[in-house]
């Protein structure tokens, strides 16, 4: 069950790696929006988890998760008005979050090469290693980049990291040996 639903993610990943690269600024523009959804909600969520905990919670901690809540919610709420009042508001907040998107890329990066140089004895760790070179490379050029060519590199960028990262998914599904490869050379063997 484990290797299929690693296999499936890795296609998908793969799939959605390669429409970003058809439309990359659509692609720009669905990241950012999905986003500022993922903000408010998350916001949402928050101050309706806090208050339903806060008799059992400190007054002073409360307090701060409903101040990290709102943030949460102003962010949401800021980045899906950008999108409603034009073009060039809309064009502003996908550079900014360009900019979260360099570093996520550039840790994520540094967290798969530690990873798959840990896994060295595993099938395929050498994709893991890939995954990770190209994602920080990826964090790196996000992060050097001028405001006005985020517009499509960021797609293109996100494109090529979720190509990456689906391979890295199948390649480290393929090598488990397991109940769902009964087919295989060591079933044959016995």
């Amino acid at each position: 069950m484990f290797k299929s639903f690693t296999i499936a993610e890795g296609i998908l990943l793969i799939v959605l790696g390669v429409l970003a690269l058809i439309a990359p600024i659509k692609a720009s523009f669905i990241v950012t929006a999905v986003l500022g959804v993922v903000f408010l909600v998350g916001g949402i969520i928050g101050w309706i988890n806090n208050l339903s905990r806060s008799r059992g919670m400190k007054g002073w901690l409360v307090f701060w998760r409903l101040v990290v809540s709102t943030l949460f919610l102003v962010a949401g709420w800021t980045i899906l008005d950008q999108f409603s009042t034009g073009a060039i508001d809309a064009a502003a907040q996908v550079a900014t979050l360009s900019l979260a998107v360099g570093i996520v890329f550039l840790v994520e990066g540094i967290v798969a090469i530690i990873a798959s140089l840990g896994h060295q004895e595993v099938e395929g760790w050498r994709w893991g290693l890939a995954n990770g070179i190209i994602t920080l490379i990826l964090g790196l050029i996000i992060l050097s980049m001028k405001a006005f060519g985020l517009l499509s590199v960021l797609g293109i960028l996100v494109g090529i990291s979720f190509i990456f990262s689906g391979i890295d998914l199948i390649a480290f599904a393929s090598s488990f040996h397991g109940p769902d490869d009964n087919d295989g050379p060591q079933a044959s063997a016995a």
